[in-house]
C-alpha cells in the first residue's frame, strides 16, 4: 500500500491502519515520513488538552471524567497516555489495557500509550507525530496524559492547547511547583482529592504565586479548580475552565502566537532527529560510533575534530 492510501484510510477512520502507523511511528520506521507527509494537510483541527503533575495525584482518573463529557457532548476523543519505560522491554510499563477499562468499547474513543524510551520533558519523541495521526482521524479532542517526572516535565506546554497541572494536598506539590517553574506552564491548576487536609491552603498560596509572579505575556490569567475526580466533584467547573480557556486560544492572534512557537520547536526537535539518524548511518552503526570513540580515547583524534570531521561528512 502506497502512502497515500495509507493516509486516505487513516482520514476515513480505519483504526487498525492508524494502529500501526503509530506503532511503526514510534519504533522509528523510515516509512512513516511518507504517510506523515500525506496526512499534513488533515491536521490541525484537534484541540490538545495537556494533563501533567507528579505521579499519584489522579491524573487518570481526571482524563476518565474528561473522557465522559466530551463523549456527552458527542465530541469524538483521542487519548495519548506517556508512560516510564521499562528497563527490560523498552515499552511502556503501563498501558491502555489496563486504564479507562470502561472507554475501550466505545467507538468515539481512541487510546494509545507510549513509553517515554528515555526522552526527558515529560513526552516521548514520537508525541507530536501520533497527536497528528489523531487529528488526521478526526478527533475533535485529544487528552494528552503525561508521566509526571517533575522537573523535566514542561514539553508539554509547547505541545497542548490547554496545560493542567494537577496537584493534591498533602504531598508537597506546592513546594515542588515551584521547584520545577510549574507555575510558568500551567494554564489551569487542578487541586484534587480536594478533601484532603491543605486544600484550602494550598489554594491560596497558588493564588498567592501567581500574583506574585510576572504577568503572563499572551494575558491569560491560570484558573484554579478545585476536584474529587472519583467522586466526579468540581468536573464541571474544570470543564468550563477549559472551554473559557479554549475561547481564549482560538483569537486568531493568541493562536497564531501559539502555533509559532510550537513549530518552531517541533520543527527544529524534527530536524536535529535526521541528522542524528544520518550521523549513525554515516557511522555504521553501534559498532562504527564505538570506534570512533577508541580513537578519541587513544589519542588519536581530539573530540571536537572528530564532531567537526562526522558533520562535514553528512551536510556536504
Amino acid at each position: 500500500m502506497n502512502p497515500k492510501e495509507w493516509a486516505e484510510k487513516i482520514v476515513n477512520g480505519d483504526i487498525r491502519a492508524a494502529s500501526r502507523l503509530m506503532r511503526d511511528i514510534d519504533d522509528r520506521m523510515p516509512w512513516v515520513s511518507d504517510v506523515l507527509k500525506e496526512l499534513y494537510p488533515h491536521t490541525g483541527r484537534a484541540y490538545i488538552i495537556g494533563v501533567t503533575g507528579s505521579p499519584g495525584v489522579g491524573k487518570s482518573t481526571l482524563v476518565d471524567c474528561l473522557i465522559e463529557d466530551f463523549r456527552k457532548k458527542d465530541q469524538d476523543v483521542g487519548v495519548v497516555v506517556i508512560d516510564p519505560t521499562s528497563p527490560f522491554t523498552g515499552g511502556a510499563i503501563l498501558g491502555d489495557r489496563i486504564r479507562m477499562q470502561r472507554h475501550s468499547t466505545d467507538s468515539g474513543v481512541f487510546i494509545r500509550s507510549l513509553a517515554t524510551r528515555g526522552s526527558m520533558g515529560g513526552l516521548s519523541r514520537s508525541t507530536s507525530d501520533i497527536l497528528r495521526v489523531m487529528d488526521a482521524m478526526g478527533k475533535d479532542v485529544i487528552l494528552l496524559e503525561t508521566v509526571g517526572v517533575g522537573q523535566d516535565e514542561v514539553d508539554v506546554v509547547n505541545t497542548a492547547h490547554t496545560s493542567m497541572i494537577v496537584l493534591i494536598p498533602g504531598l508537597g506539590d506546592d513546594i515542588q511547583a515551584i521547584k520545577a517553574g510549574i507555575l510558568e506552564i500551567g494554564d489551569i491548576f487542578v487541586i484534587n482529592k480536594c478533601e484532603r487536609e491543605g486544600a484550602e491552603r494550598m489554594e491560596r498560596e497558588i493564588m498567592m504565586m501567581l500574583e506574585l509572579g510576572a504577568r503572563r505575556k499572551d494575558g491569560w490569567e491560570p484558573k484554579i479548580v478545585k476536584t474529587e475526580a472519583i467522586k466526579r466533584k468540581g468536573i464541571k467547573d474544570l470543564m468550563e475552565a477549559i472551554e473559557e480557556h479554549r475561547a481564549f486560544r482560538e483569537d486568531p492572534e493568541h493562536k497564531r502566537r501559539f502555533l509559532r512557537k510550537a513549530l518552531r520547536i517541533e520543527l527544529l526537535s524534527n530536524l536535529k532527529d535526521q541528522v542524528s539518524g544520518r550521523i549513525m548511518e554515516a557511522l555504521g552503526d553501534e559498532e562504527g560510533l564505538d570506534t570512533v570513540v577508541d580513537e578519541i580515547i587513544d589519542g588519536k583524534v581530539d573530540l571536537y575534530s572528530k564532531s567537526e570531521e562526522i558533520l562535514k561528512r553528512v551536510l556536504c
